[in-house]
């Protein structure tokens, strides 16, 4: 199992500075780097778009990753545009990482009904895929000028079975779920065909999270899943120290 690392963080204190941050994840071994969109719940956490740029300018081979970007909040061209435009600095080190979303505060902060996101989810997600192809352009004429990112689902309930069976990969959150919960549904992913696992959010806050934190590494890799995303907390534990947790 490879062990990636997030370039934010989701508490109250300043955000980490993104170039430095990404350039000692990397050096100390971490083998992805990600980033959630997170806007409106009393506290900065930065765009993913500029955060994963700034990675990008800063480091070199890493994956770099949105986890995830909800995509009911955007107008699929806008997004699009930004997503085609950081795929241009990073090249095919990018993974885009896509969810409904699933928090009401931040469907409020864009003015966008909560309620309906996943109805909204599966129209943008489909013209999404479109401009993607073909460069912000859907005009049927035109050859295909856009890029290939890989799009994984970020999704829970009825919606692991999609992911494995319309998206190149899973993203599992550990932090609203238990391990046991996370477990049981990575065995539907894989029994549905699904490709590559990957949970995110591992949360490390405190030094006394070392221990937990590893068991659940060890779970998730005796488990299958291909990648785990762990989430640095200001005041926990080094990133050296958890690198260790995964040979």
């Amino acid at each position: 199992m490879r062990l990636g690392a997030t370039l934010v963080h989701l508490s109250a204190a300043p955000p980490y500075p993104v170039a430095e941050w990404a350039r000692r994840l990397v050096g100390e071994g971490f083998e992805s780097l990600w980033t959630p969109e997170v806007i409106g719940r009393g506290h900065l956490v930065p765009d993913p778009f500029v955060t994963l740029a700034a990675a990008a300018t800063a480091t070199d081979g890493v994956e770099l990753g949105t986890a995830t970007v909800q995509v009911p909040l955007h107008h699929p061209a806008d997004l699009a545009h930004r997503i085609l435009s950081l795929a241009s600095v990073c090249g095919d080190r990018l993974a885009l990482g896509v969810s409904p979303g699933s928090t009401r505060a931040d469907s409020a902060t864009f003015d966008r009904d909560h309620p309906a996101r996943f109805r909204t989810f599966d129209e943008n997600l489909a013209r999404l895929r479109v401009l993607l192809a073909r460069g912000c352009d859907e005009r049927a004429d035109l050859a295909p000028t856009g890029v290939d990112v890989p799009i994984l689902l970020g999704s829970w309930g009825a919606k692991v079975e999609r992911a494995a069976r319309e998206f190149d990969g899973w993203l599992a959150s550990d932090h609203r779920r238990t391990a046991d919960q996370i477990v049981a549904a990575h065995e539907r992913y894989r029994a549905a065909g699904g490709g590559r696992a990957v949970v995110c959010a591992v949360r490390v806050a405190g030094e006394g999270d070392l221990g937990p934190v590893g068991e659940r590494l060890h779970r998730y890799a005796e488990a299958g899943f291909d990648d785990a995303v762990v989430l640095f907390e200001p005041g926990g534990p080094r990133p050296e120290q958890v690198r260790t947790l995964v040979p």
